[in-house]
């Protein structure tokens, strides 16, 4: 089976750590332009739900499909995929050794086989684009948390993705970083990337979501438009989950 309509589907996905039940027959899908947010308390397999997405996790049983493509051990098309979804981590995953505007410009040339004139171009236009162009020429060590993160944001771009997931990019910064970095997935958002958060920012999901999804113990609890999740809640376990995220 393969799903060319949604940007992501994942059907009975199961997920164990030894004899741990990670993720129990998760079911959901993406569609392609969508927005969509996973939060629920710690532990609750949201991170691992984001890394079997691109097979950073692999999956024991069900289905993950990307862009028409299945996720397996076949090599190809697990690269396939990789070139489809970018992603940005909680700790920005930057080489500490090269420039920031080598940083975007390297994977290209290596994954892609870009010349370099043009990977230099397209690194400059996404690094304006995430507001960090003046500081192409630094380290990554010289710069905050904040701008760490757009520059990874705009490493994530450089591969032209169709889709971008974002595993709690907020969570390492400090809280007076932490807008910089949402305003620039605001304006990807606005763009009409297709977008899978993980994170515990209640106000970017209220702002940018198309709907929300909420895991705990590795199940799905609900799902649902924003407007739904957070005024009309009836759920218990969400109801003391927001009432701690929100105060």
């Amino acid at each position: 089976m393969t799903d060319t309509q949604n940007a992501i589907t994942v059907n009975a996905l199961n997920k164990f750590y030894g004899d741990f039940h990670a993720l129990k027959d998760i079911d959901f899908h993406v569609s392609k332009g969508e927005r969509v947010v996973i939060c629920g308390p710690s532990g609750s397999g949201k991170s691992t739900l984001i890394r079997c997405l691109n097979r950073l996790q692999e999956h024991q049983g069900g289905q993950v499909i990307v862009q028409g493509i299945e996720l397996g051990d076949n090599i190809r098309k697990l690269n396939a995929v990789r070139r489809e979804a970018g992603m940005v981590f909680q700790h920005f995953n930057l080489f500490p050794h090269i420039s920031v505007l080598e940083n975007c410009v390297m994977p290209q040339i290596l994954s892609r086989g870009t010349k370099r004139p043009e990977a230099e171009a397209k690194a400059r236009e996404l690094l304006d684009r995430v507001r960090i162009l003046n500081q192409a020429d630094k380290y990554p060590g010289q710069l905050s948390g904040g701008q760490q993160q757009r520059v990874a944001i705009a490493r994530a771009l450089c591969m032209e993705p169709k889709i971008m997931l974002f595993d709690e990019p907020t969570s390492a910064l400090d809280p007076e970083m932490i807008r910089e970095v949402l305003d620039t997935m605001v304006d990807l958002a606005n763009g009409g990337m297709t977008m899978v958060v993980v994170t515990h920012e209640m106000g970017f999901a209220k702002e940018v979501a198309d709907r929300v999804v909420y895991i705990e113990a590795g199940e799905i609890v609900e799902m649902a438009p924003p407007e739904i999740f957070f005024t009309t809640q009836k759920d218990e376990r969400i109801k003391r989950f927001l009432s701690r995220i929100l105060t």
